[in-house]
């Protein structure tokens, strides 16, 4: 309880912050959704050549991207921690963080949020409803309980990559460029796997899963029959995952000797 009423608390005060300054706020939610926009035209314009992407349809794929946005958007407003290496440790500010009788992870996460980045769920969600509609799909009772249990394992494996990508910095603290070009290999998640060669698919499901974040968990509401057991496999790799950045986590702050000379 000592947690959850923490995490309300400082939820409370980032509203009161974002709320001061509205027009910022409001730029903010207008490039996100700009962005998702973008890929979704990259999308259409792939499919004006072509009806089939190695089986897989149009509306088939925006699904996907649809889906992928969900978690996507989870990870974005809790794990925005693209800028640990700068912040906290080559600035200093793990020192104030460990003064704290609050587990480190816990306030880097909730100091770093980005609330805003919840509208791109919403927009995931219309992407689905739009895409789902063409394909004709039809929900069953227990969806939407699989629906919330793929989105939050698909979330903690992002989380849990790049997590493990920021404990790096507890062993080697010069800054790195690690974290943008793992977000863009990131992307690749959002697009059916067996559109690339073997080994970039079995990166993709079991060094870095971003499978799981998109193409698995929503090929079960597609009926693609031959993904289901990776589809039932993604909140297990998301816990998997992000147990065991937590590790990671804690040995890297046991290693940690602050930021003095």
């Amino acid at each position: 309880m000592f947690y959850v009423t923490m995490f309300f608390q400082y939820i409370g005060q980032y509203m009161k912050t974002r709320l001061e300054y509205r027009t910022d706020l409001v730029v903010e939610i207008f490039s996100d959704l700009l962005s998702q926009a973008i890929n979704l035209v990259f999308i259409l314009v792939v499919f004006g050549h072509t009806d089939l992407l190695n089986g897989w349809t149009r509306d088939e794929i925006i699904f996907i991207y649809g889906f992928f946005l969900v978690p996507y958007a989870l990870f974005s407003a809790f794990f925005n921690i693209w800028d640990f290496n700068e912040r906290y440790i080559v600035k200093g500010e793990l020192d104030r963080i460990l003064t704290r009788p609050v587990h480190s992870l816990f306030q880097v996460i909730l100091e770093r949020m980005e609330l805003e980045s919840l509208f791109g769920a919403c927009t995931g969600l219309i992407v689905m409803f739009y895409a789902g509609s063409r394909l004709g799909l039809e929900l069953s009772w227990y969806d939407p309980i699989l629906f919330l249990l793929f989105v939050l394992g698909g979330a903690l494996v992002y989380a849990g990559i790049f997590v493990m990508l920021a404990c790096i910095s507890f062993w080697a603290d010069a800054r790195t460029s690690i974290m943008p070009m793992m977000y863009n290999i990131g992307n690749y998640g959002r697009y059916p796997v067996d559109i690339y060669n073997k080994a970039i698919r079995f990166i993709l499901t079991w060094i870095l899963p971003f499978a799981f974040v998109g193409v698995y968990p929503a090929a079960f509401f597609l009926g693609r029959e031959e993904w289901y057991s990776y589809s039932f496999l993604t909140p297990v790799i998301g816990l998997l995952f992000f147990f065991l950045s937590v590790l990671v986590w804690n040995k890297g702050v046991q290693k940690y000797s602050g930021a003095g000379n």
